[in-house]
């Protein structure tokens, strides 16, 4: 790090022309991650209902359609009536675009009039599935359907592909309302909290060119891998509020060196040296916690993981690069451009004082102050006991989406027939099962609890395929029973039986993240003891820091429940209560765990610093909070700023991450980081700074230092 900022010093314009240039370039060519990204990646692949998806995909033919087209005649003319118009339409479709399969109410097969036609009778369906080889993509999807537009006959689509691009649209355009709302809200904010613009202009110059370095990490991505479309707005957003972040604790570290009489140069160093080593801390300490969301089978929990560790690293890059050469090139004039003279200075003095005032007076009772915060956290956890895990559905899009209707007309209004369970019978000792084999399964899976009906979909020698179709108006806890209990039936002797289907997959993927988010915490636990112990050659600060850390997921998480889980307040928010998503807690347990962690690093590294300079415990808490105080909260206040961008989205799942955030940060940067961690320092005493005399020796010979 020493000759990190010697290079930078000497070097500062050609440090700032490069870094800026690649990252110009970066976001140019990262702009195209829009057109790469998948929609799917919730299923668990090695899932029991994944390798019956397989088995009926490869081997029976059977596959959820992409498009659904639901026809409603116009002028009073009926669904036989504009049939030949539909049917030419269907035609011409197949024969431009390669598909697997092209079904409709106007085949003649009996069957199919049945399911594709509404039970009211006004209007019908057909189901179109494309050829996994046809080269439609993501950008190309949306023109795709215009060709199926009938003259005089009102057209809706929905199926698993509308509703997926529909999502990515949604996403998209929310992230660029999200930033054009984030970044001047968070200059102005900025302007105020530094007093100057030059000084404001900085960490927001460095957030643009941050999202810029997450969308190219993004794409490189998507060559390897399958990138979900929620991991753009995670990786731009978060990339975005940290490289703030970042750029407020450089830019106030910087001025706190110039005040104190350093020179350009000398400040510049210092401020590489001692807030540099912190940010480079901080960034190894995130992408830890989000290395851990890596372990989880579903594709989309990787890509956030993948997402927000490439946001990190952009963030902690160019904060080490552009701002410390600008910087060196700026020097004095980082405070131009005010309202007033000295407005800055006298800010940062009422600062100390008041921070100087709140913590002088929560180390008179720290007792007091430290169980009256605790209780009050545990109260705000209570909800979380009755939290459960859901889906992402097409109820997450708003209410005024085309492709929400469109789905939510072909639920409400269709025969709810081939909403349930896909059986699949297969050898067990080398004999294929034989149709009547499949026929008895039927039979057992008719008796079932919540499946109205059971029937044989077919064979080909080797599996036979049968549908368990669930009754009328069961709820998602009656089908996972039912899913259950047909895992539970015996199969004909010589034979093996599979179950899978949507509320299968969902159960499997819940299942998923069940088995996996206890190895993802002990990732976060570990990685974030060990390095908080090498920073501090204390054994108690990290185990205090992962405990305060789960205090405030737990409060966090139970306002989240009592919200959006239990629907107190939701209206306000414009979302639908339901189980919580699995795939954004486990993305908001990583992104609170990691900022919680890390805002306790830059609390404590001031803390050591004046510890290690001879300052009692009380002293140094005193100087650590007049120190940070105001930049933690300014820096959680900004980050406020950019993550709650999340709650203008039109998705419910963004907003539940974006209130999530919001709670999430008012909680640990203030409530926690500057009340009760100070209390718990207090009454610890030199306990704090503790460890066995094996592990100090381990310090000292690898600890990162301060």
């Amino acid at each position: 790090m020493t000759r990190w900022a010697s290079f930078v010093v000497t070097r500062k314009w050609w440090v700032l022309a490069v870094v800026v240039a690649a990252a110009l370039v970066a976001g140019v060519w990262g702009a195209g991650v829009f057109g790469q990204m998948s929609d799917g990646g919730f299923v668990d692949p090695h899932s029991e209902s994944a390798e019956v998806a397989d088995i009926v995909e490869e081997n029976l033919g059977a596959r959820s359609p992409d498009i659904v087209v639901l026809y409603t005649p116009e002028d009073g003319r009926s669904l036989d009536d504009i049939g030949p118009a539909v049917s030419a339409s269907l035609d011409e479709f197949a024969a431009d675009v390669p598909t697997e399969s092209v079904t409709s109410y106007w085949d003649g097969n009996p069957q199919s009039r049945q399911l594709q036609r509404a039970e009211d009778g006004t209007s019908a369906s057909a189901a179109i599935t494309l050829d996994p080889d046809s080269g439609v993509t993501m950008a190309t999807f949306a023109d795709l359907l215009p060709k199926l537009e009938i003259d005089g006959v009102q057209t809706q689509f929905a199926g698993n592909s509308v509703v997926g691009v529909a999502f990515t649209e949604q996403l998209q355009h929310d992230l660029v309302l999200a930033e054009a709302i984030a970044l001047p809200v968070t200059l102005v904010l900025l302007f105020f909290v530094f007093g100057g613009l030059v000084a404001a202009a900085v960490p927001v110059f460095v957030g643009a060119m941050a999202v810029m370095v997450a969308l190219a990490v993004l794409r490189l991505l998507t060559l390897v891998t399958d990138v979900s479309s929620f991991a753009v707005n995670v990786a731009s957003l978060l990339g975005l509020g940290l490289a703030i972040d970042y750029g407020l604790f450089v830019v106030g570290r910087f001025r706190e060196e110039m005040r104190s009489g350093a020179t350009t140069r000398d400040a510049t160093a210092r401020t590489v040296l001692s807030a540099g080593r912190t940010i480079a801390f901080s960034g190894l300490l995130l992408m830890c916690a989000f290395a851990g969301m890596l372990v989880f089978p579903q594709g989309v929990v990787k890509s956030l993981g993948l997402g927000a560790m490439a946001a990190v690293f952009g963030a902690a890059v160019l904060s080490l690069t552009i701002v410390p050469a600008l910087l060196a090139i700026l020097g004095p004039r980082i405070d131009a451009i005010t309202w007033r003279k000295g407005a800055a200075d006298r800010a940062e003095e009422r600062a100390h004082r008041f921070w100087g005032r709140v913590v002088t007076a929560v180390m008179r009772r720290p007792a007091v102050v430290a169980v009256t915060i605790v209780a009050g956290l545990l109260v705000l956890a209570f909800p979380l006991t009755k939290a459960s895990f859901g889906e992402v559905t097409y109820t997450a899009l708003p209410e005024d989406d085309p492709a929400r209707i469109a789905a939510q007309t072909l639920s409400d209004e269709y025969p709810t027939t081939g909403n349930g369970a896909t059986l699949v019978l297969r050898a067990a000792d080398g004999t294929p099962p034989t149709v009547a084999d499949g026929a008895a399964v039927a039979a057992e899976a008719g008796k079932v609890p919540g499946i109205a009906a059971a029937t044989v979909l077919g064979s080909n020698g080797q599996y036979v395929g049968i549908s368990a179709v669930y009754s009328e108006g069961v709820s998602t806890d009656q089908q996972s029973d039912a899913v259950s209990a047909l895992r539970g039936l015996s199969p004909p002797d010589g034979t093996e039986l599979l179950v899978g289907g949507g509320q299968a997959t969902v159960d499997d993927s819940n299942a998923a993240i069940v088995h996996w988010l206890p190895v993802m915490i002990a990732i976060m636990v570990l990685s974030t003891l060990v390095l908080l112990f090498l920073a501090f050659g204390s054994i108690v600060l990290p185990l205090k820091a992962v405990a305060m850390a789960g205090l405030s997921l737990a409060a966090t998480f139970g306002v989240l429940t009592w919200v959006f889980q239990l629907g107190h307040g939701a209206s306000l928010l414009g979302v639908t209560p339901n189980a919580l998503e699995p795939t954004f807690v486990v993305l908001i347990l990583a992104v609170v765990f990691g900022l919680s962690t890390d805002y306790e690093v830059f609390l404590l590294s001031r803390m050591v610093e004046a510890r290690t300079a001879g300052a009692s415990t009380e002293d140094a808490v005193r100087f650590g909070a007049q120190t940070t105080g105001r930049i933690v909260t300014a820096a959680a206040l900004l980050l406020v700023v950019v993550t709650g961008a999340f709650t203008i989205s039109g998705l419910s799942i963004m907003r539940f991450l974006g209130v999530g955030m919001i709670v999430a940060l008012l909680v640990d940067a203030t409530i926690v980081r500057m009340l009760l961690v100070p209390s718990l320092v207090k009454l610890m005493g030199n306990a704090n700074w503790w460890a066995p005399t094996w592990m100090k020796k381990v310090h000292s010979k690898v600890g990162i230092g301060h």
